[in-house]
């Protein structure tokens, strides 16, 4: 019997690049794609025919909480780092609709910009990292799941470490934390990320490359490509008794990071989209300025991806983000018509 897939931000930037390696790697998998309409879902039943699509909004309990009763495996991707309705219709889903003799799995797609609280709590832009603001996803996991309760994304990932904790072991959940992603994706709508175009968007409008504060603040990164491969070894994993029944991998502790070991400073990457847009023509000269309007752009996000590497074998093969940027600034620049 095929493996059954609910998956959720099929048109998203992550969603998208999933979906595309899932096909590839795994054409017998049986897809069901949440799309909030018929018009939204038609590039996607073009690209993906043999995917099965529902229709709804990460508001529509009753048909989230169906389909992840039907499913084997949930991968929720849409908003799913902020969006409680959605966790909590998915969780109560899998909990109808699995036993402990057959499990039902959920990936859930947080982020780590979870680790930002402290920066974000003592309004601490632009500054250098501090020693302890470094987590390592095994051995930082009693840290990482006592981060305060106003940290981003923590009120979801509650519901769905709550999940977990009740359900276990009928309901078995993996929560991945990426950090900065990057690249061109490969799905049927979206194929833009956030963080790096929005600083060439801003360089291009505004004539300047902004720097927030001190310009000291570090991020981990990671290719777009690999970010999809992570998803094809979870899904791998919630299928080999190797893995799926161990609680490192799919249990309360399961946290994931992921990062190529090519951490930015944010000041670094103005200066990259800075030099590639003054080198097309695209900006007078180089400039970088000093702004106090992108608080994003100054919060630090530090993590290891220990879990991901001992128990999947993952490795980042994509390209680094600094290769990257002359893309970006390609996209950017034909998406604004300035070119």
């Amino acid at each position: 019997m095929a493996t059954k897939i609910f998956l959720t931000g099929a048109t998203g930037y992550i969603g998208g690049e999933t979906l595309y390696q899932l096909v590839e790697a795994h054409p017998e998998y049986e897809l069901t794609l949440l799309v909030r309409n018929e018009e939204r879902g038609k590039p996607v039943a073009a690209a993906y025919p043999k995917a099965r699509l529902v229709y709804g909004s990460l508001d529509s309990a009753d048909v989230i909480e169906r389909e992840a009763a039907a499913a084997d495996i949930v991968i929720h991707t849409a908003d799913s780092s902020d969006d409680q309705p959605s966790a909590r219709a998915i969780a109560k889903g899998l909990a109808a609709g699995h036993s402990a003799e057959r499990p039902g799995y959920w990936i859930h797609l947080c982020g780590t910009g979870i680790l930002t609280w402290y920066d974000l709590a003592h309004s601490r832009f632009g500054e250098a990292p501090l020693a302890e603001q470094a987590y390592d996803d095994i051995g930082s996991i009693s840290e990482i799941l006592s981060l305060p309760r106003d940290a981003p994304h923590r009120d979801v990932d509650e519901i769905v470490l709550g999940a977990s904790a009740a359900g276990y072991p009928a309901v078995r959940t993996l929560i991945f934390c990426p950090p900065t992603i990057y690249g061109r994706g490969r799905g049927p709508v979206n194929q833009r990320s956030v963080q790096v175009p929005r600083i060439v968007e801003y360089a291009l409008q505004r004539g300047f490359a902004p720097v927030q504060g001190a310009g000291l603040s570090e991020w981990d990164n990671v290719h777009i490509r690999d970010v999809g491969a992570f998803f094809v070894r979870a899904v791998a994993a919630a299928l080999d008794p190797a893995t799926r029944d161990d609680p490192e991998v799919f249990g309360p502790r399961a946290y994931f990071f992921l990062e190529n070991g090519d951490r930015h400073k944010w000041s670094d990457v103005a200066r990259w989209v800075a030099d590639e847009a003054a080198r097309r023509g695209l900006l007078p000269e180089p400039a970088v300025k000093t702004v106090d309007d992108v608080p994003s752009l100054g919060t630090n996000s530090r993590g290891v991806a220990s879990r991901a590497r001992k128990y999947f074998g993952w490795e980042p093969r994509g390209p680094s983000l600094k290769d990257e940027i002359p893309d970006a600034v390609t996209v950017e620049a034909e998406r604004l018509g300035k070119v």
